[in-house]
């Protein structure tokens, strides 16, 4: 591809790719060519989408049909995966779920060549002005070109409005009336804090340096269950790097820096490629268009620590020291990486600045609530139907999220609970169904926004083992600085350890309090100051089960495998001796074609007695 080395020339290239666009979208109308795009992220990749996408390339071909096969990011259907949308011509593209071997040549043979009316499909997700797109009750302003583009074409970002913002910027705007619109936008840092993003610009844009300023993306995503950030790279890497261009422009910054954990090998290649993309296109490095503006941009991987999505902590990571948060103030927007003033936001933060750019603050504050502005992506899983990537208004209601967007629980079993904010968040109930989701309800409730993971739970799920979990998680990824952190969490996780066991007290039950509240409040960092969140909120909502623990000796959720007991019943046992074969140490007893019984104070629950009953008589009670 030619030198972008001119603003005039970026808006030349938009033209004749919008134009190529339409002239191959009119073809495809008018009995042309097929199009075809397979979702080509980590879910679908896992689901065999590469496969897919060989298998209709070869197919098609075969059969001497006319057709582009496209690689897309995440269209977020992450539970119908792989994903395949399909336009024929003079037709509306067609989703289709679970696309297989089998399904794809069914597909070639009864609806593309046959004209078959489709079956098993997705509704379509259709885009509006702006390049926002809307999807039943979601809009996807940092999801936009997720499932649209092929991630690794820099032409299709292009022409899709990419590099516009910071074309527009480059030439029409100061960095104060930049920094500006993304203040009066309302937009709050979608990493966990919710700070306001265009303050936190205007702190790095005023603090003086000594060499240069930085631009961080924190892309160290590390809640269990999280997966918005990976996803927002692999679909759409462009976006966050025109981003962190225009954050440098507006704060007097010329270097870039994308700190990602290495377990992200996909959206790391997509990552490169669109940094040596962007680069030979003169959109990135030196002169950037021909402006005179220098912005650079590397990477730096991190090595999973939960803790390093902390920025002082992240900092510390890229200088090669450990991984340990540091005592604010100072911020890193007056002393970070290097010593120097260093910007950090999320992979999500930077993916709505464009967007916000391009249609301007007051579009984006009219959306979500008044102090919770724009939309939120979520990473939706656990006991849910529709498990998958989603983004919604900031206010729509949790009984929105679960019911009308998730498909409601698994199995049609009762929802009990959902957690948000992962480890640092906590658990809504039933009774908070109604409420709408934003920075401050969720705090109010007990949880937090955090990153966005948000795992549903259903009747089966015992919530006492389910803060054990998250602080196990904790205790596992404590940088260990800090004493209430590094001893408390541990204490913490023996106490709850001991109620799943069945081997605690009730002094217990207030312990768990008093311990969680030191935690919070003598924690150095955000890891420690928000990890008994877990406890706390399960406490809060689910207290009659910490009792049936650890006064009744139950789990009423039938999850906690000490607390219950394996018993055979009379009218079902036919003394066929099976069970007491396989006891693995002896706790069966009884004679042949007689009723058996199972000493419970030697039985270790393994479970073999009754994989081996033929007849239903044994169970966990």
């Amino acid at each position: 591809m030619d030198l972008i080395n001119s603003p005039e020339k970026l808006q030349q290239l938009k033209t004749t790719l919008v134009n190529q666009k339409k002239a191959k979208l009119k073809l495809e109308h008018e009995g042309g060519r097929i199009q075809v795009k397979v979702s080509m992220s980590t879910c679908g990749i896992a689901s065999g989408a590469g496969e897919v996408k060989d298998f209709f390339e070869e197919k098609l071909d075969l059969e001497n049909i006319n057709a582009d096969i496209v690689s897309t990011g995440c269209m977020g259907y992450c539970y119908a995966e792989p994903t395949v949308e399909i336009t024929l011509p003079g037709g509306e593209p067609v989703i289709f779920s679970n696309v297989d071997m089998v399904r794809a040549g069914e597909l070639v043979n009864d609806f593309i060549k046959e004209r078959k009316s489709a079956v098993n499909t997705i509704p379509h997700k259709s885009r509006k002005p702006g390049g926002a797109v809307e999807k039943g009750k979601q809009y996807r302003i940092a999801l936009r070109n997720c499932g649209f583009i092929n991630p690794e074409d820099i032409r299709e970002y292009i022409a899709a409005e990419g590099y516009d913002a910071l074309r527009m910027a480059l030439t029409e705007m100061t960095p104060d009336e930049v920094i500006e619109v993304v203040k009066k936008s309302g937009l709050r840092g979608r990493g966990g804090g919710g700070f306001p993003t265009g303050l936190k610009w205007e702190l790095s844009a005023k603090a003086e340096c000594r060499n240069e300023k930085f631009v961080v993306c924190n892309a160290d995503e590390g809640d269990p269950g999280a997966f918005m950030d990976r996803s927002l790279l692999e679909g759409d890497p462009h976006s966050i790097l025109e981003a962190m261009a225009l954050c440098g422009y507006s704060i007097g910054s010329n270097k870039g820096v994308i700190y990602i954990r290495a377990e992200y090998p996909l959206a790391i290649e997509r990552l490169k490629t669109a940094i040596t993309q962007a680069k030979e296109t003169q959109l990135l490095g030196s002169d950037i268009m021909g402006t005179g503006f220098n912005f650079d941009i590397e990477i730096r991987y991190g090595a999973g620590a939960f803790v390093c999505g902390e920025e002082t902590a992240l900092i510390h990571s890229m200088e090669g020291l450990r991984g340990e948060p540091g005592v604010k103030p100072p911020f890193p927007a007056e002393k970070g990486y290097k010593g120097e003033p260093t910007n950090v936001n999320n992979v999500e933060t930077f993916a709505n600045i464009p967007l916000i750019l391009l249609m301007g603050a007051e579009w984006f504050s009219k959306i979500g609530t008044e102090k919770s502005k724009g939309t939120k992506v979520f990473a939706l899983a656990g006991k849910i139907n529709n498990v998958g990537l989603i983004e919604v208004p900031m206010g729509m209601t949790l009984r929105e999220v679960v019911f009308d967007i998730g498909g409601g629980i698994r199995g049609d079993r009762q929802f009990k609970a959902v957690q948000t904010g992962g480890p640092s968040g906590g658990c809504l109930t039933v009774k908070h169904l109604d409420t709408p989701i934003d920075y401050e309800n969720l705090i109010e409730n007990g949880s937090m926004m955090g990153s966005g993971g948000m795992i549903v739970m259903d009747e089966d799920d015992c919530m006492v083992a389910v803060a054990r979990f998250y602080l196990d998680f904790t205790v596992e990824e404590s940088c260990g600085k800090c004493a209430p952190c590094r001893i408390g969490n541990k204490r913490l996780y023996e106490i709850l350890d001991k109620i799943t066991l069945g081997k605690s007290v009730k002094d217990d039950l207030s312990g768990l309090r008093n311990l969680a509240s030191v935690i919070k409040e003598t924690s150095l960092c955000g890891l420690g100051q928000t990890s008994p969140n877990p406890v706390l909120s399960t406490m809060d909502n689910f207290y009659d089960e910490y009792k049936a623990h650890v006064i009744d000796g139950d789990c009423p959720a039938g999850q906690c495998r000490a607390l219950m007991r394996y018993v055979i019943d009379p009218h079902l046992c036919v003394g066929c001796t099976l069970c007491m074969r396989v006891c693995p140490v002896d706790a069966v007893s009884g004679e042949k074609k007689q009723v058996h019984s199972i000493d419970t104070s030697v039985c270790i629950k393994c479970g073999a007695c009754i994989e081996k009953c033929k007849f239903g008589a044994i169970s966990l009670q």
